[in-house]
């Protein structure tokens, strides 16, 4: 078994015992991990759709000269658009790391074609010029109210555009 899933594992683990943890509680079940759900291209629809959502706003953002939240617009779209793919094969996240590896499990079990590069992103520190995360945490806690490196921004929205259109196929085959 992979790294990868066995962290998905561990995530299933963790939503499954929080999960009871509320019950006992009489509080509303909640989770910080991973639960298998029905696979659900309706529910599929609405991450692409707020992915798209994102994908808009990165430009938005920029026009409207708050450039700095294009990179949390960035983040979020690919994030919606790994949720997307989680829906159609039947889960639910409530974690990052954990949807992550869920990413890389159903890579590894030829279940989805994704590049790396795009996992990559959403790691900390896992590419030469810093992942989406990290990106959107200097410009979310930093000082900075704006992009310099446009070339940045236009980069970041052609790579949402594109991991937008490769999700379209996962999720419509």
């Amino acid at each position: 078994m992979s790294q990868s899933s066995k962290h998905v594992e561990w995530c299933l683990n963790k939503a499954e015992k929080e999960i009871k943890e509320c019950e006992k509680l009489g509080k509303r079940p909640k989770h910080r991990g991973l639960s298998r759900v029905n696979p659900s291209i309706n529910e599929a629809k609405k991450h692409l759709a707020k992915a798209e959502h994102n994908l808009l706003g990165i430009t938005r953002f920029k026009e409207i000269g708050f450039s700095d939240w294009s990179m949390s617009a960035g983040f979020y779209c690919i994030y919606h658009c790994f949720l997307a793919i989680a829906a159609k094969f039947g889960y639910e996240s409530s974690n990052q790391t954990c949807t992550i590896s869920l990413m890389r499990s159903l890579k590894e079990n030829n279940k989805i074609l994704l590049d790396e590069k795009f996992i990559d992103l959403l790691e900390h520190e896992k590419t030469d010029e810093g992942s989406i995360i990290d990106l959107r945490e200097d410009y979310t806690y930093g000082v900075q109210v704006s992009v310099k490196d446009e070339a940045r921004i236009n980069e970041l929205k052609k790579t949402c555009k594109d991991l937008v259109d490769i999700t379209k196929q996962i999720i419509y085959e």
